[in-house]
């Protein structure tokens, strides 16, 4: 069947796939609650029933302020096929953004998952304007709960009134207003309709190597259009979805579910990656050595290369001595981690796919519903270091100044309520996407940087500080870091250590390290510091190399403000709050 609207994911799922208890998983009281179809579906169908009996109607938007769990999805489709629109929104974000957003999205009905949540936006509820009323997926004092919602919905069965509501729902009507985080100002809402989210659903369901017998593991924000559209994509193909419970639980559920696929940020990579490299530290003798002649291997590997004996003799034996541990460790059935949102460390890619735990690099907007451009499985369709081909049915443009253009059904349409920054970003029917790439000769797109982010030295030579941050992570004691110098004559950095391997090494070489402010005055760590500085200065051009460093005692974070909700670096914000420190870099 044709799936035209988000809602229609459902009953093709009912058409094409066997009836299975766990179309949808999610904790409750430390056990697995699951799911079917039907309960799936009759619960939707009572949302919308509620809904449409409070008056709610086409257009009207509804709030989620929540964590990924199931009801999430009952209230995406209830709200979906009557018409009105989904406003999902970080539960991570500051008041200020709250009441901005709330308010600017004009939302009727706001869902909220738990009574810790509801704490942070309880003050704001009375000035934002057109809410009529607020839900809890869970025990909320003072708030209505979901079951009263599905009681209602109960009483006021109406399908014939459903499927006219629903029948009315057109495949460019929007379907959601996504909040984009922003690195400056207030967040922009991106409107996307249902042919935004299914045209990039259809381009890429056929590269994940799954099927309705397989098990998802999802823990990236479903606020998330990442998460979200890859989501419907799990819904497309019949595969079971299961919501982590938190990011501290991830290796827990891991082993419990043993997932066949995940999305992740480049973050979670470089954690898992840095924690199995401490283990390996740890080995003495001839499994020390075994194993980091196996990273050392892994770090060698390529896609699509011509077959080399002794490597891949090699290979074979460093995945049944070594990388069979990694695999398990990840459930032992991972046939894919799909990475997005940030830049992937060309490393990463090489060791984990060495591994035979595949890791395939994507990239994407809000803006563009979301995936411009993945690796595939296809030989020569992938190529580490870069986000792979553009999708088919997208047509990708690199304008004289190296910006990615973008045109095709997955381009949003517009920002609500501005129009004038929709014009700006949509030009001449091209979506200017504000990265920086070039498609190489095997038709690969490669980021190279922001437009934003991109700037000159006072010598007039450019600098893209994302590559070199990206370059210097793989640095094991270096957790975040921000390279700054516009208008000077080098640059520089703040750094931020991975201060649990920073422990780790002062142990080790018995250095003092008592707090995390006691960094400024340990010259002994500073000098090791300098010492990878240096190293990885080594990989870049003159002009690209970071000449001076400040250690910053504490880690960046989405409550101290300094990244996003979806862990990018607010650089506006670093600058701000860190100018006295920058300015020093540079003085004499």
């Amino acid at each position: 069947m044709e799936v035209a609207r988000i809602f229609d994911l459902l009953e093709r799922y009912e058409q094409e796939f066997q009836p299975k208890d766990d179309v949808l998983a999610g904790k409750v009281n430390g056990e697995w609650k699951k799911y079917d179809l039907k309960a799936y579906r009759e619960t939707s169908n009572l949302i919308s029933y509620a809904l449409l009996k409070l008056g709610v109607k086409k257009g009207d938007k509804i709030a989620t302020i929540s964590n990924n769990r199931p009801e999430w999805n009952f209230l995406d489709m209830g709200v979906a096929q009557i018409g009105a629109v989904h406003v999902p929104i970080y539960p991570t974000i500051s008041k200020e953004d709250y009441q901005y957003i709330l308010n600017h999205a004009e939302v009727k009905y706001l869902f909220v998952a738990s009574k810790e949540l509801y704490r942070k936006i309880e003050h704001i509820l009375p000035e934002v304007e057109k809410l009529q009323d607020v839900y809890g997926f869970s025990d909320i004092d003072g708030v209505k709960h979901l079951d009263e919602l599905l009681e209602l919905g109960r009483n006021n069965m109406a399908p014939d009134l459903l499927k006219q509501a629903g029948d009315v729902v057109k495949k460019d009507d929007v379907v959601t207003l996504i909040y984009t985080s922003g690195t400056t100002g207030f967040p922009k809402g991106v409107m996307l309709s249902h042919d935004n989210l299914l045209s990039n659903v259809k381009a890429v369901f056929h590269i994940f190597p799954v099927d309705e017998h397989s098990k998802g593991l999802s823990y990236l924000p479903l606020c998330h259009v990442y998460e979200r559209m890859v989501n419907y994509v799990l819904h497309y193909k019949g595969v079971s979805i299961y919501y982590a419970e938190n990011m501290a639980t991830i290796v827990d559920n891991i082993q419990e579910i043993k997932p066949h696929i995940m999305t992740t940020v480049p973050r979670l990579l470089e954690k898992v990656f840095d924690k199995i490299v401490a283990k390996g530290r740890k080995l003495k003798g001839i499994k020390k050595q075994l194993f980091f002649w196996a990273v050392k291997l892994g770090l060698k590997y390529e896609f699509d290369q011509p077959y080399r004996h002794f490597y891949h003799l090699q290979l074979k034996l460093a995945n049944k001595l070594i990388f069979s541990k990694w695999r398990e460790a990840l459930g032992g059935d991972m046939r894919v981690i799909v990475s997005g949102g940030a830049a992937l460390q060309p490393r990463l890619a090489s060791v984990f796919n060495a591994a035979q735990i595949p890791v395939l690099e994507g990239y994407g907007l809000t803006e563009s519903s979301p995936v411009i451009a993945v690796n595939t499985f296809d030989p020569h369709q992938r190529k580490i270091g870069t986000v792979g081909p553009p999708l088919k049915n997208l047509e990708v443009s690199i304008s004289d100044s190296g910006e990615i253009l973008l045109k095709g059904p997955s381009v949003m349409k517009g920002y609500f309520k501005d129009e004038a920054m929709t014009n700006e970003a949509i030009r001449d029917g091209w979506l200017h996407t504000g990265d920086v790439g070039i498609v190489d000769s095997d038709g690969m797109l490669k980021i190279t940087g922001r437009v934003k982010e991109i700037f000159k030295t006072s010598m007039g030579k450019y600098i893209s500080p994302v590559l070199i941050e990206n370059k210097f992570k793989e640095s094991p004691f270096i957790d975040q870091m921000m390279v700054v110098g516009e208008n000077q004559k080098f640059a520089a950095a703040l750094i931020v250590p991975d201060f649990e391997y920073v422990r780790l090494w002062c142990k080790l070489h018995d250095v003092g390290f008592s707090t995390k402010s006691a960094l400024k005055d340990c010259e002994a760590l500073k000098k090791r510091m300098r010492q990878e500085v240096n190293t990885y200065n080594d990989f870049l051009g003159d002009t690209e190399k970071v000449k001076k460093f400040e250690l910053i005692d504490h880690e960046w974070t989405i409550d101290s403000g300094e990244i996003t909700a979806n862990l990018k670096v607010k650089r506006q914000y670093i600058h701000s709050k860190y100018q006295q420190l920058i300015e020093s870099l540079f003085e004499n």
